[in-house]
């Protein structure tokens, strides 16, 4: 089963009710512990263990010592009223729903707490039992009552999100704290190891495993073509683990979405989950942004339509990475960029604003990686540079390594490797027009090449032929 970032997968029970109050628009964000199951054990073995209890437990993360799954409503820092309006709200939308499926859907326990929550709600003549699915009181279905619907048209002019319930803000910090990137050491070998695939020079890697150490900031800078952007992105693998990162978390009332699936990879979970489910175990995140990233995107984004909040993308990059690529060239001018992020480097926190205009204080807990084609004296000042701890100048490869890239990636693309045609090449095109070399080259080079042979129905090889129709339709003298 595909997990779902905006609605829920199990479709066959949420009907297509629409709200009535002018303006108002559901909001559906789930991604289920019974989702999970199914993702890591299939839909027939996940959904006999889910309703009968037998999940055995899963090995927990590092953070799940401050994570553990609530036993009471205390427990779970949210009142009984936040719980009581998500469970009739689920109740609404799916017009019957037994309780296993409410207490699954918003990620807490039945007993003590969702058992609670449906007995306030039956009290009040909300909700009412419609019928059993079996035996026990996990079987019952329930169903909205007439009076149920006019309090559930309230609590949506509040906010409109139907999904698991949400963390506190207190507790997010926590979990943030107990799983930090500066937390991750890492060696000489583990750093060859994990760029094996590159061919860098040995003071590249030895400085890339010193910025992973360090844990904050690193500004990759240099000519363009040389790697840059693969660079940054075999961080995180370097960062190594897993994250606890909560589906949302609350803050004066207000709901904050965090787990993106367009960012985040959900790691399948070997039984049921031995930390609380509303956080989903994830690969550490590594978000890329370019050209396209402007000061709106970097605080809170507030839906006036479903009345919930998407977190920027710092956020969302908490205890991974977050790389800035075509650094320079945004909408936006570097100064502004840079201002804004000159205390969350120096702090560890950032401060984001709500719509009432209240800022609330949010870790700063990523390894940020700047990249830039551009001069770095063209771009920021010295108090920005002293910030950033890990400056790695990626230079032109020597021949001896553009030689190696070369081969390997002949080997890649499957065109034999021949001496004199890399021979030839480099004097023709690089010798004689003084050209410098780039380590993408190669690569660029021989798919033209491919794309030539092809086209003429001949094998790729490097022959002086081959190479000067490749070279002259892929180089351009500015």
């Amino acid at each position: 089963m595909a997990l779902c970032e905006t609605g829920y997968a199990r479709s066959s029970l949420i009907s297509k009710k629409t709200i009535s109050s002018a303006g108002n628009a559901s909001h559906i964000l789930t991604l289920t512990e019974f989702e999970l199951v199914q993702y890591a054990f299939g839909e027939e073995t996940s959904s006999h263990m889910a309703t009968t209890g037998l999940l055995e437990r899963a090995a927990a993360p590092e953070a799940a010592t401050v994570a553990r799954e609530p036993q009471s409503v205390e427990q779970t820092g949210l009142d009984l009223s936040t719980i009581t309006d998500l469970v009739l709200k689920f109740i609404y939308f799916n017009n019957q729903i037994t309780a296993q499926s409410i207490s699954d859907d918003i990620c807490l326990p039945f007993y003590n707490i969702v058992d609670r929550a449906l007995m306030v709600l039956k009290k009040e003549e909300l909700i009412e039992v419609a019928g059993s699915n079996g035996f026990g009181e996990l079987a019952y279905q329930y169903s909205i009552t007439p009076k149920g619907v006019v309090r559930v048209h309230q609590i949506l002019e509040r906010t409109t999100y139907v999904g698991p319930a949400p963390v506190t803000v207190d507790h997010y910090r926590k979990v943030i704290a107990a799983q930090a990137i500066s937390t991750v050491r890492v060696g000489p070998n583990e750093v060859r190891e994990a760029l094996a695939d590159l061919v860098l020079e040995d003071h590249v890697m030895d400085a890339m495993g010193q910025a992973v150490n360090t844990g904050r900031s690193l500004f990759l800078f240099g000519p363009p073509g040389n790697g840059k952007t693969m660079l940054a992105e075999h961080i995180v693998p370097l960062l190594g683990g897993e994250v606890l990162i909560p589906h949302t978390f609350t803050v004066d009332g207000q709901i904050i979405k965090v787990l993106d699936l367009h960012n985040h990879v959900p790691v399948p979970v070997n039984g049921r989950p031995d930390f609380d489910r509303r956080f989903v175990l994830c690969k550490r995140p590594a978000i890329i942004t370019g050209g396209e990233l402007m000061l709106e995107g970097l605080d809170l984004v507030y839906d006036k339509f479903a009345r919930i909040y998407e977190a920027p993308l710092q956020l969302k990059s908490n205890g991974g990475m977050l790389l800035i690529d075509d650094f320079g060239r945004q909408q936006v001018s570097p100064r502004q960029l840079l201002n804004r992020w000159i205390v969350p480097l120096e702090k560890r926190v950032d401060y984001l604003t709500l719509h009432t205009g209240k800022k609330i204080e949010i870790p700063f807990d990523q390894l940020i990686v700047f990249s830039t084609n551009l001069q770095p004296k063209d771009l920021v000042d010295e108090a920005f540079l002293r910030r950033i701890q890990n400056k790695i100048h990626v230079t032109n490869p020597s021949v001896d390594i553009y030689r190696e890239i070369f081969r390997r990636q002949c080997d890649a693309l499957g065109v034999p490797f021949d001496q004199n045609g890399l021979v030839y090449l480099l004097r023709e095109y690089y010798v004689k027009p003084k050209r410098e070399l780039r380590s993408v080259h190669p690569r660029d080079i021989l798919r033209t090449l491919i794309g030539i042979a092809r086209y003429h129905n001949i094998p790729p090889v490097l022959t002086p032929k081959l190479l000067d129709r490749a070279c002259q339709t892929y180089f351009v003298d500015l």
